[in-house]
């Protein structure tokens, strides 16, 4: 009798039930969008982060750099050899340097490691290559408002790309980066925020091979491939492998072992950045917390911290879905909720004789109750219905358009040029950098079974009003209604 009667009623005010659930569709198909949206947000804001850090990497642990003048590191000093003639003379030195930071003991490596929570660790080296070829007469130039007289010419200063010329003098000046991979542990740091397209990586047993991996774009300006060499301060490395950052820059120009990068900067055992991979992500505060206070004079860095220098469009818009969406999505729910309430006790209000007369043929008032939390719920797992598949089809539409959204990486100020700009505290520091990132709007089990359990919450909600209306009802009411 109970479903008979809810059959023929609900077919019979198709059109009351049908703005019930349309209301709570509304709500819930609005929850559905801003939940995928604010997950794809989230996985935009880790592909940054993971092209900062690499895959995997929950902090890192580095030592600032020095102040100048107080045992930092000194400005770099060219100087060429003029031959005994007046003829041009072309020449080309380089000088390697540890970039950004001091560098530590290989051994801290070790001590990050053995801290409570810390699931693995490992040390990089990142250096900057600056490369000068220069050609100039045997006589004087000038440089920096200085002269410099007779065979030996000098050049300092920073890190100049291009051409420089003074007197008699011309040169090239070019830098690029490098980074020391510790090449038996390659599934933790910044090399894994890139994958090999072309030759292979490097092999564990190649810790002090003169071997190379190349970044993609580097490759495509310098006309490298995988079978050719490049040498560095010297030393001559084959390249093995092509890689192709996943989002923005690749971490390095070119990628060696790390004993060998050790030996051109003449660092041996030292490493600038170490990354490590927390055991549990729910520790990573604590890890950070217990390293800072068992291994003095560090600076560890979270991805949380890096997540606060991201800014722009993605930002901007991560805080508004985060806040403003969240905050929007719940007010239409309750909206939904209290209007499907309301429509459901003026329904019953206007059911006064048909539930006054069954009262008076001996329903009883849970009877009749039920009878109007049942038609109330199969109103709103209609509505859930609806909502679920407007909601489907505005994250699918969003995924489809996959509007760009711009990562502005904060400045970490510093030293070294060239590398990939936002690590703070990692090995890499420049400017700020701009990364575009599509956004998607993944829709995960989770949600549905919430806009599943929406539904039924709205239903029962608006059942409740009309439940409590019609409970109010006497026979009597029937026949005050009859004209």
């Amino acid at each position: 009798m109970f479903f008979t009667y809810l059959r023929r009623e609900l077919r019979r005010r198709r059109k009351a039930a049908l703005v019930v659930a349309s209301g709570l569709a509304l709500g819930i198909a609005l929850v559905i969008i801003v939940s995928s949206v604010s997950s794809g947000m989230s996985k935009a804001q880790d592909k940054v982060l993971e092209s900062l850090y690499g895959l995997g990497t929950d902090m890192t642990v580095t030592k600032a750099a020095a102040a100048p003048g107080s045992g930092g590191t000194e400005r770099p000093r060219f100087e060429f050899d003029a031959k005994d003639s007046d003829d041009d003379a072309t020449q080309s030195t380089d000088r390697v340097m540890v970039q950004g930071f001091q560098t530590l003991a290989a051994a801290t490596v070790d001590k990050v490691d053995q801290q409570s929570g810390v699931a693995d660790a490992v040390g990089g080296l990142s250096l900057t290559v600056m490369k000068v070829d220069g050609q100039f007469k045997r006589g004087e130039f000038k440089q920096d408002g200085g002269t410099t007289q007779g065979g030996r010419g000098g050049f300092g200063g920073g890190q100049p790309q291009g051409e420089v010329k003074g007197g008699g003098a011309s040169f090239d000046v070019n830098s690029y980066t490098v980074y020391g991979t510790d090449v038996t542990k390659q599934d933790l740091g910044p090399l894994t925020s890139s994958k090999i397209t072309a030759g292979r990586t490097f092999k564990a047993t190649e810790t002090n091979g003169k071997v190379a991996v190349v970044d993609a774009a580097y490759a495509k300006e310098k006309k490298l491939s995988t079978g050719k060499t490049v040498t560095v301060h010297g030393t001559t490395f084959t390249i093995v492998g092509v890689s192709t950052a996943d989002s923005g820059d690749a971490a390095a120009n070119l990628y060696i072992p790390l004993q060998q990068a050790q030996t051109l900067a003449d660092s041996k055992d030292k490493v600038t950045t170490v990354y490590v991979k927390a055991a549990d992500s729910q520790q990573i505060d604590s890890v950070k917390s217990a390293i800072q206070k068992n291994i003095t004079g560090t600076t560890v860095t979270t991805s949380a911290d890096l997540a606060d220098t991201v800014s722009g469009s993605l930002s901007t818009a991560s805080d508004l879905a985060s806040s403003v969406g969240k905050w929007l999505s719940i007010a239409v729910l309750i909206a939904a909720f209290l209007v499907a309430g309301l429509l459901t006790s003026s329904a019953v209000s206007r059911r006064v004789r048909e539930f006054g007369t069954l009262k008076a043929l001996g329903w009883k008032s849970g009877r009749v109750t039920r009878q109007v939390i049942g038609e109330a719920l199969v109103n709103g797992l209609m509505g859930g219905v609806l909502g679920i598949a407007v909601g489907l089809a505005g994250a699918y539409a969003v995924t489809a358009v996959s509007p760009t959204l711009t990562a502005q990486l904060g400045s970490s100020g510093g030293g070294g040029g060239g590398m990939r700009g936002g690590m703070m505290g990692g090995g890499r520091q420049t400017a700020s950098k701009a990364l575009d990132i599509a956004l998607t709007a993944p829709v995960s089990l989770s949600v549905i079974l919430t806009a599943v359990a929406l539904a039924v919450a709205g239903g029962l909600i608006a059942g409740a009003f009309g439940g409590w209306r019609a409970s109010r009802l006497r026979p009597a009411d029937a026949l005050r209604r009859v004209e």
